[in-house]
């Protein structure tokens, strides 16, 4: 019965230009439950929930809330109503406090007769007390450029149940989180549910999914495919759902034989004292070398160093046995080396650019005649055929990259690096947010590159995709190598031996 539901959607339709990117969806949302919605990249999930969240307003349908007709035409509508959510991708502001982050826009007020003046005071003590109720360590006062990529994500946490919304949507919630941060939010959850809360939960790490969900929804190339108990679902069943077909093998099988050293890294350590120390690895031609540790261990500070982001006191680098100086992304591009970043949309993509300025601007400078001008037609052909080749979805290359979902975006700077030909690609969680269908993909592109003799280093905090995809893990410890593992030598449990080996 409709009573029975919190919320409600009725065959929500919304087309951009040559995408019919939701076809009458329908979904039904019950009350102090965890309601999972799946499916792969590109399937309507997140547009969904923006139509929901009055960011897209739907070309038809309806959406019923506390037995009521809504229309959101803004965020704040659905917001004073009584939705929050946290999206996939960090909206924060970055050169402002958690605390002002917290309540932007919402501020308490001081009692003083026609001056509307921000109670900064206030402002300290609620977010203090939210932190606390959340049971966060998170200095309210702390500039939000300063946190990690996991305390971020916790802060919009934070901010989404600040709101004391009856609906709470979490769009990929934990894929910044370890795993004791995940255990945390899980716990904020059930305080949630406890109270009668809705939770709409997209995530693709299919064990949370089981482990939180009610009932699970599952979308396809923006239909709905039907809404099931959780209990009556399990890996494949959920697997099978998503992509339409049976699939039999999570990994590709890596054929390549890694050969020569390409790449010699010896005692670099961090111009940082708390950052990595006296490290020091090969990279072997035609090998993927996987990168574990806790969030923390410096992984992604180690690789940015490499690629001229970050200062290092000591150390040195060699390419092909020749030292080199790399003091900027640059020198890196310079000497074959590409980098995706684990912040997609921090670091990543620009957003209000097209698909095919994405792809091309860290190549343009090979597109240059002598008298310094661009063959647009040569970059644009060569930019559609890596799109092409990687299976991207997008209406055109002149489509803004950010009505993109995450794993085509994630192409999109995959092709970017592959337009540049490098010789060492560095990936730091390079399927984080996508979908099972996407992660094989990108696997496979993986493989066949190391088969044409590329080398790749691989940051990843998934343990089976660190293990089924590489040839040797180097994992790493508060900004320390620990220890390598061969392939034939790991297991999960060897790689958080290492990974909490603290010295």
């Amino acid at each position: 019965m409709a009573e029975e539901y919190i919320l409600q959607m009725k065959e929500i339709t919304k087309q951009f230009p040559g995408v019919l990117a939701l076809n009458k969806v329908s979904l039904n949302i019950r009350p102090g439950t965890v309601h999972a919605l799946m499916g792969e990249n590109g399937a309507g999930k997140s547009t969904l929930m923006k139509c929901l969240f009055g960011i897209y307003h739907p070309d038809s349908g309806s959406i019923v809330f506390h037995g009521k007709p809504v229309k959101f035409s803004s965020v704040k509508n659905a917001l004073d109503a009584g939705i929050s959510m946290i999206q996939q991708e960090l909206s924060n502001v970055p050169y402002r406090t958690v605390a002002e982050n917290t309540w932007m826009g919402r501020e308490p007020l001081l009692a003083a007769k026609g001056l509307r003046i921000i109670d900064h005071k206030k402002v300290i003590q609620d977010t203090q007390a939210l932190m606390k109720e959340l049971d966060m360590e998170i200095d309210p006062n702390a500039m939000m450029s300063s946190l990690s990529i996991s305390q971020q994500q916790g802060c919009e946490i934070a901010k989404a149940v600040s709101y004391g919304a009856s609906v709470v949507v979490m769009d990929e919630p934990t894929s910044s989180l370890s795993e004791k941060e995940v255990e945390h939010l899980f716990k904020i959850i059930n305080d949630l549910r406890q109270k009668n809360v809705a939770i709409i939960y997209i995530s693709h790490r299919m064990n949370e999914i089981f482990q939180i969900a009610d009932e699970i929804s599952v979308m396809r190339d923006g239909e709905m495919i039907g809404t099931y108990p959780a209990k009556e679902l399990d890996n494949d069943k959920l697997i099978n759902l998503m992509i339409g077909r049976v699939t039999t093998q999570q990994f590709p099988e890596v054929t390549a034989v890694p050969g020569e050293v390409c790449l010699s890294v010896t005692h670099l350590s961090s111009i940082n004292p708390r950052s990595f120390q006296d490290v020091s690895f090969e990279l072997h031609k035609s090998e993927i070398l996987g990168v574990g540790g806790l969030i923390g261990a410096q992984r992604s500070e180690l690789m940015e160093a490499i690629f001229g982001l970050r200062s290092v006191v000591s150390g040195e680098i060699h390419i092909n046995g020749k030292k080199v100086s790399i003091r900027s992304p640059k020198d890196a591009i310079k000497h074959g080396i590409g980098l995706i970043t684990e912040d997609r949309r921090g670091t990543g993509i620009f957003p209000l650019m097209s698909v095919l300025s994405n792809t091309s601007i860290a190549s343009l400078e090979k597109y240059r005649s002598k008298m310094r001008l661009i063959n647009h037609k040569g970059v644009s052909k060569d930019a559609s055929d890596v799109n092409t080749s990687l299976r991207t979805k997008t209406a055109s290359m002149q489509t803004e990259i950010q009505n993109l979902s995450g794993g085509n975006q994630q192409k999109v700077i995959l092709a970017r690096w592959l337009m540049t030909a490098p010789d060492i690609l560095i990936m730091d969680e390079p399927t984080r947010g996508i979908d099972v269908g996407a992660k094989y993909e990108i696997y496979t592109i993986m493989a066949e590159l190391v088969k044409q003799g590329k080398s790749i280093i691989m940051i990843s905090s998934e343990l089976p995709e660190l293990i089924g995809m590489s040839h040797r893990i180097m994992v790493l410890c508060n900004g320390k190598v620990t220890g390598f593992l061969k392939q034939n030598e790991a297991t999960q449990e060897a790689v958080m031996r290492f990974a909490t080996q603290f010295s």
